[in-house]
């Protein structure tokens, strides 16, 4: 057990600072917090320990936390306490995947039992896919970065191979794409795993505010400072720093960034101090930086700084046979995440998905399998395209129809096609000669390796 943390939140800081002290007293490592934002900074992949937290709480309350969670790796142990006897919200709390649940006032050594039974089984999880990366088997970045095209593959590739390193790095990639998964990513996989991740979005920052929140102040630095106050960089000591969309930083303020990067300290506004800055740097951006250096709007310097290591994460339009896969995943996902059974997605809505363009890429998608699930959009897939091509003659809405029922048991079988003929009740040749009639790929289509067995089996 040794190195794994207790996370412990509670807005009380009397109960807090006590149950901290009676639970050290039981060998376990505590970290205390007053409320749970900064929780969200520790936790992730890498995270080895668990969380205990208050439900009723100013702000992000426990439930909340539990779900932003469970987003970022639904196998953490969260551990709940309230003070309300609420029978129905412990229901709620368990369906939504807490480990347990207690109510107050309970005793040390009930809280550290639990604690160490929840220790128990991440110290599992953890070492089970440490062994499964080692004998290549499925790990938990292929979990998070589905999909078999050499795309993927190449950019689950360059994840580890960078995030074992401390580079900086700079991450392009089309709006929904996935950069911030592939940034928390990166941290997950280096030596900063269980440090914090600190996600700032340039483009939000309040110009008036921004040097204040990124470098930290003194107290009397400006008029309404009336105490110091650390900014995120610092508060990333450590860990990892994510400047999300890097481009909307004003001009000004790249210069001074610059100097971080390159000296590794800050200093805070109303202070002549330097502070050393332990931290890796990630930026993303959507746009080209090269073509907004050209422009002005970007520091040349900056750019080159940022670009020594760079990591491209592909459209959904880059690797069109991952969608039937990682639509499947979405929706798995989504059922979990709103308590519902897990569904069975009819064969003519995935030939709709895996044939749609995704402007908005996974993002998009993931709204798509949201809406399914919850009932709001039975037929995620169809577009004013698909109605006009369905609405010919007679022979073509037949082969329509007949094209749609195949491509969508083909990819709701992840690519094997002995399920498919056999469902459909046709046999093996049947099937070859239709899917060459409708042009359908097994490129398109299998996505998980079945069809060379297949192939394998006729020979």
């Amino acid at each position: 057990m040794s190195g794994q943390r207790v996370l412990l939140v509670d807005d009380e800081e009397e109960l807090r600072r006590s149950t901290a002290q009676a639970l050290e007293l039981f060998g376990l490592e505590v970290q205390t917090f007053a409320s749970a934002d900064h929780v969200l900074e520790l936790s992730g992949f890498g995270f080895d320990g668990v969380v205990v937290s208050d439900i009723r709480m100013p702000g992000l309350d426990g439930m909340t936390l539990l779900q932003r969670i469970r987003e970022l790796d639904a196998e953490i142990p969260v551990i709940l306490v309230t003070g309300h006897g609420d029978v129905q919200l412990a229901v709620k709390a368990m369906r939504e995947g807490a480990y347990d649940f207690l109510e107050k006032p309970f005793t040390p050594q009930h809280l550290a039992g639990v604690i160490r039974r929840a220790l128990d089984r991440r110290g599992l999880v953890m070492e089970n896919r440490r062994l499964r990366a080692v004998a290549g088997k499925r790990d938990d970045l292929e979990a998070r970065l589905p999909g078999r095209t050499q795309v993927m593959v190449d950019l689950r590739y360059r994840i580890r191979a960078i995030g074992a390193t401390d580079a900086d790095t700079l991450i392009i990639g089309d709006t929904g794409a996935g950069k911030e998964v592939v940034a928390r990513a990166l941290h997950d996989v280096s030596p900063r795993a269980t440090k914090p991740f600190i996600a700032i979005n340039c483009a939000a920052l309040p110009e008036n505010l921004i040097e204040s929140e990124l470098f930290g102040h003194e107290a009397g630095a400006f008029p309404g400072a009336l105490r110091p106050r650390y900014g995120k960089f610092e508060h990333g000591r450590g860990g990892t720093i994510l400047l999300d969309e890097i481009g909307s930083m004003p001009f000004d303020l790249q210069a001074k960034f610059l100097r971080v990067l390159q000296e590794r300290v800050i200093t805070r506004l109303g202070s002549n101090e330097t502070v050393p800055l332990d931290v890796r740097f990630i930026a993303t951006s959507k746009v080209d930086l090269e073509a907004e250096v050209a422009a002005g709007r970007f520091r040349a310097d900056l750019f080159y700084r940022l670009n020594v290591a760079t990591i491209h994460v592909p459209s959904l339009s880059q690797r069109r046979p991952d969608i039937p896969l990682l639509f499947l995943q979405l929706v798995r996902e989504a059922s979990a995440r709103y308590g519902r059974e897990d569904m069975e997605v009819p064969a003519d809505v995935m030939a709709g998905i895996a044939q749609r363009d995704w402007p908005g890429n996974v993002r998009e998608l993931r709204n798509a399998s949201d809406r399914l699930v919850l009932g709001l959009d039975p037929k995620p897939g169809e577009t004013g395209a698909n109605a006009k091509e369905a609405a010919g003659r007679l022979a073509d809405k037949v082969a329509a129809y007949e094209r749609s029922i195949i491509a969508g048991e083909i990819a709701a079988h992840g690519g094997a096609l002995r399920p498919v003929y056999e469902s459909l009740g046709i046999s093996r040749k049947t099937l070859y000669e239709k899917m060459q009639k409708h042009g359908l790929d097994k490129k398109l289509l299998a996505f998980d390796g079945p069809w060379e067995d297949e192939q394998a089996s006729r020979s």
